[in-house]
């Protein structure tokens, strides 16, 4: 039996990024880019105006007031998207729109809530500064500017910015292929019916829903009774994937045979126990040189072990250099005993109050109470060496969804 850290360790050792592949950037959000990004051309192209206005030379707007406006000449209207014919000189302005491009000669754009049109002139009311609400040539993005790199992971900013770039398709990092199977006689498929004494595989479902959310691609294989011929053939099915993930039979069953199915297959196994509750039967090793995580086959362990060691490989393999949920310091709600010589992960919820982080368990912490994970929102981590942790002690918790990271109100409307 091995620690939390050492499998760790010894697993992510093993997983390497995957290849690239060429998307659609409406297809790229939130996925790794394997290319460095530059720009082929400024951004905007030209000097233009960033208010609907008057194009204006600023030393022909010298000392106006509103009681004695600068006159000028209107000699052009600049819609956005035209080039402008004349060129602005001593004495003349231009109408021009946000975004069209400034004309030669101006130098500051004055706003229509200071000017007045008087026939073919305009009467401008305060004095203008060089660059006013000009928007300068290469102001956002610089030609042979790098503006994305690779490793950084996709946001909407950078979707538009790659539109704004000319760059309909990208090379990002691929989704590894993940195969989930359960195992057990005792299971049924969804769909199927249990009767009175068999267990839907609710496993099958969490553990796929977990490696969509941390940016794999399940494939689903159903349930695989505990004979070695069902075994067999759901293991060969499942070597087209880049990461195996079975649950149940890694325990010490009669009829736990999923140990001895890999053996044969050619697995090689680096760990079978980690010392952690919930989830203390997982084993680790490849099969033909693919990754292969054995998870419990309760609920409950089997999701606290997909947290801490199958979610990062996957984040590892799909290019993300930050493979870890994050995890914050709170003040303990209730008292907590456990067993020493073991890291437990409680299930728990994590609240803010009066400016600080508190947390709670959801209760029972059986590994076989899905309910307990429904209600979650964090773990509480308690080390090896503690035997009981009190109310009001500081303890360290792992967010462990996203659900904690949105308000209710708008609180920066309060800063």
């Amino acid at each position: 039996m091995i620690s939390v850290s050492e499998a760790l360790k010894e697993i992510l050792g093993t997983i390497h990024p995957l290849g690239l592949e060429k998307l659609n950037i409406m297809d790229a959000l939130g996925r790794v880019m394997g290319e460095d990004i530059y720009a082929r051309r400024n951004i905007p192209p030209k000097n233009n105006s960033a208010m609907d206005g008057y194009a204006v030379r600023a030393e022909d707007t010298a000392s106006a007031t509103q009681e004695k406006p600068a006159i000028l000449e209107v000699i052009e209207d600049i819609p956005a998207g035209t080039i402008p014919t004349k060129k602005i000189g001593p004495g003349q302005a231009a109408r021009i729109m946000t975004g069209a491009p400034i004309p030669d000669g101006a130098n500051a754009v004055m706003r229509m809530e200071d000017a007045e049109k008087d026939g073919n002139n305009v009467k401008i009311f305060i004095e203008a500064s060089k660059g006013l609400d000009v928007r300068k040539a290469g102001e956002d993005v610089q030609d042979g500017e790098l503006i994305i790199a690779r490793g950084a992971v996709l946001r909407p900013a950078d979707i538009g910015m790659l539109a704004a770039l000319g760059r309909a398709f990208v090379q990002v990092c691929q989704k590894p292929l993940i195969a989930v199977l359960a195992t057990g006689d005792e299971l049924v498929n969804v769909d199927e019916d249990p009767g009175s004494w068999k267990i839907i595989s609710s496993n099958s479902y969490s553990i796929a829903a977990q490696v969509l959310d941390a940016g794999g691609i399940p494939l689903q294989l159903g349930i695989a009774k505990d004979t070695r011929e069902d075994l067999l053939a759901a293991f060969e099915a499942a070597m087209r994937a880049d990461i195996i993930i079975s649950s149940g039979g890694v325990s010490v069953g009669d009829y736990d045979l999923v140990k001895d199915i890999m053996k044969e297959m050619g697995n090689q196994m680096q760990f079978w126990q980690v010392a952690m509750r919930p989830g203390k039967p997982l084993a680790f090793g490849n099969l033909r040189g693919i990754p292969l995580f054995g998870l419990p086959g309760n609920p409950v362990s089997s999701m606290v072990s997909f947290e801490q060691f199958v979610r990062p490989s996957i984040r590892k393999m799909t290019g993300h250099k930050l493979l870890y949920r994050p995890v914050v310091k709170a003040i303990l709600r209730e008292d907590i005993k456990k067993q020493t010589g073991l890291k437990y992960f409680i299930r728990a919820v994590l609240c803010r109050e009066d400016g600080r982080y508190t947390v709670i368990s959801t209760g029972e912490q059986g590994s076989g109470i899905l309910k307990s994970m429904v209600r979650a929102n964090s773990f509480i981590c308690l080390p090896e060496d503690c035997e009981t942790a009190r109310k009001g002690d500081e303890v360290t918790v792992q967010i462990i969804d996203h659900s904690f990271e949105q308000r209710e109100t708008p609180e920066y409307l309060q800063i």
